[in-house]
């Protein structure tokens, strides 16, 4: 079983690998101190288990969880942290387990079992996303990833399985579904077509050509998207409240 561990604790990290070592099977493909950190080693190394602090430099945690959740195949989460403050957010989170240091040896083997239960069935991709927001999405590239701060998408754009993420910085693919980007930043974003969405901060007008389509235009945007006919009676309302 391939295993991430990620504390930003270096005497955590220490504990958790001698512990490992002594359950045999374990191969502990990368060990990081931060919660960007710990994705880019789930990104080019496709892990089983990734033990998990919450409260970690950057992203904590508790979103790095929620990230994986959208990895495929996701990997089982087990949180190691100093506080039971957060088990019930780390369950939201589709955790597999939650340990409160100092580990005890019984409890990680106890929940290296249930990573092992959980890999024999892997949940399809996204399930048991928790209620609450992330702050980037996260786009896999060649065995690595770039995160993209929501504050910076200007809209996003269904392709066949992918959906592109224009941003402030370019274009990135990643592998979620416009629905359920739409259902959880549907504050952010508004439809504008069955296949786009688009941050509301952007829009400035609705403008009709001479064949009677409506185009949105864009802040940033080096051209007008189109508008389907039943997004826009919804999409003047919205530019009306900006």
């Amino acid at each position: 079983m391939k295993v991430v561990i990620a504390d930003d604790e270096p005497l955590a990290r220490e504990r958790l690998r001698l512990l490992l070592a002594q359950l045999g099977g374990i191969d502990i493909v990368a060990e990081v101190g931060d919660g960007r950190s710990a994705l880019e080693a789930c990104a080019a190394h496709d892990p089983a288990l990734v033990l998990l602090d919450i409260a970690m430099p950057g992203i904590d945690g508790l979103e790095v969880a929620r990230h994986l959740s959208a990895f495929e195949p996701r990997p089982a989460v087990v949180f190691c942290t100093a506080y039971d403050a957060h088990a019930l957010k780390a369950f939201e989170a589709a955790a597999v387990d939650y340990l409160v240091k100092p580990v005890r040896p019984e409890r990680l083997q106890a929940a290296v079992e249930r990573a092992r239960t959980f890999t024999a069935g892997r949940a399809s991709n996204g399930e048991g996303r928790g209620a609450k927001r992330r702050s980037h999405l996260c786009a896999r590239l060649r065995g690595s990833l770039r995160l993209i701060p929501i504050e910076e998408i200007r809209y996003l754009q269904a392709e066949e399985k992918y959906v592109v993420v224009h941003h402030a910085r370019g274009e990135d693919l990643v592998e979620e579904s416009l629905k359920s980007l739409e259902d959880e930043f549907g504050d952010r974003f508004v439809r504008i077509h069955r296949n786009c969405l688009v941050a509301r901060h952007e829009l400035v007008e609705l403008r009709r050509d001479l064949d009677g389509h409506v185009h949105a235009v864009l802040r940033h945007g080096d051209r007008p998207l189109e508008v389907s006919r039943r997004c826009v009676t919804q999409l003047r309302d919205t530019i009306r409240q900006l």
